[in-house]
């Protein structure tokens, strides 16, 4: 199922081989690992729910699902980095949130059960470089590769839109997370020094270059969040009050991505103040990925930049996601020389931010930030410069 990735960078292969040893220790079994990435967020943020266009990008961070078989149908699986096990019973899972990071796990088995893909009893163990609660999608990253894992282990040949889907799907009915597909995909499809292109609605894509000269500097401001519990689900909720009322005068729409500025303006009084702030976030939203698809295909960063502050400017005052911390942060990158473009990325309430730099002058600016942000907040954050990676695939073995 596939791609196979050499383990490349030596920090990556003194974790896979502390991976290796654990399971050894908890288990008595040589493994088979996969991965799959987090992702970051370059513009298009709240529209994929509504069917719109997103453009992120994998980042090298990943999360590392080892794996061996079992002779029954249970699953034992540890997180290395909470130092929990938890184990379960493939003939019993039944979806329901209960809050425990092993609902996306669960949720992933439950919902290739369900899916007809009689899973194969198995023995797992985890290990992340991703933050929990940064905003990179270390949930969507943990499932990903659990499902490439327990599928692969089973001998099940899915293709990697399927896998998203029912990703997806598994955070939707076990999460209780009313997420859109950008973070599964993302994590499927991504590729090296590429940004994607998404239509939410059609899922068909396409890989955009970024320029060899720049680095993603993501910063997280350490306030954690959560969507389940924060506004996230009530934002898609405000989305869907919004079509509803819209759609009584526009019949043609099935999403908000069908609504035009034009038409939300003429029909804005249907709507309450609240409401048509979000509306129009969404629709605007739309408008900056297709205009930063064409900049970055161009190789125009200073207008893709632009588009990128314009985004966080609605994010902030709009859709009201962001924090005075992610504010900060934004406001701190934006008056650096060879920082292109800095916007909260993510579902917001905390998290990251993301930034375009210039790799000449990307250390300097991720002391800088660094500094600032820890001077003006008493918070010390952690702060990456990144690129764009590969999606989820198996690791060889060395």
């Amino acid at each position: 199922m596939g791609k196979t990735f050499a383990p490349s960078k030596a920090a990556c292969s003194l974790l896979l081989s502390k991976l290796r040893a654990l399971f050894a220790e908890l288990y008595g079994a040589v493994p088979a690992i996969y991965r799959a990435p987090g992702r970051v967020n370059l513009i298009g943020e709240h529209t994929d729910y509504n069917d719109g266009f997103v453009m992120p990008a994998a980042l090298d961070l990943y999360t590392y699902v080892a794996v061996s078989p079992r002779p029954d149908r249970r699953l034992q699986v540890y997180s290395e980095n909470l130092g929990e096990k938890f184990d379960l019973d493939l003939e019993s899972i039944r979806p329901g949130k209960s809050g425990h990071w092993s609902d996306y796990v669960r949720g992933v088995a439950g919902v290739c059960e369900s899916s007809g893909y009689q899973l194969r009893g198995a023995d797992l163990a985890i290990v992340s470089e991703l933050p929990l609660g940064a905003g990179l999608s270390s949930s969507a990253a943990l499932e990903v590769a659990t499902s490439w894992a327990l599928l692969s282990h089973s001998q099940i040949k899915v293709d990697p839109t399927t896998v998203a889907q029912m990703c997806q799907r598994a955070e939707h009915v076990y999460a209780e997370t009313m997420c859109g597909i950008m973070d599964q995909f993302i994590s499927c499809h991504g590729r090296a020094g590429k940004a994607l292109l998404l239509d939410c609605r059609s899922l068909k894509f396409q890989l955009l270059a970024i320029p060899s000269h720049l680095r993603l500097i993501v910063c997280n401001t350490m306030v954690k969040h959560d969507h389940a519990s924060s506004g996230y689900n009530t934002r898609r909720r405000e989305c869907e009050e919004g079509l509803l009322a819209l759609a009584q005068v526009l019949p043609g729409i099935r999403a908000l991505r069908d609504v035009t500025m034009d038409e939300l303006e003429e029909n804005g009084d249907r709507l309450s103040p609240v409401i048509y702030k979000r509306v129009r976030h969404v629709v605007t939203e739309n408008d900056r990925v297709k205009k930063a698809a064409s900049a970055l295909t161009k190789g125009n960063m200073a207008e893709f930049g632009l588009l990128m502050d314009d985004s966080h400017r609605s994010l902030r005052d709009d859709y009201e996601v962001s924090t005075p911390e992610l504010d900060l942060m934004v406001e701190l990158a934006s008056s650096q020389a060879g920082v292109f473009g800095a916007r909260m990325t993510g579902g917001g309430f905390g998290g990251s931010t993301i930034n375009l730099v210039d790799a000449a002058q990307a250390e300097e600016v991720r002391q800088w930030l660094e500094q600032n942000y820890e001077a003006k907040t008493g918070i010390k954050p952690t702060i990456l410069i990144c690129e764009a990676s590969e999606g989820a695939g198996a690791v060889a073995e060395t």
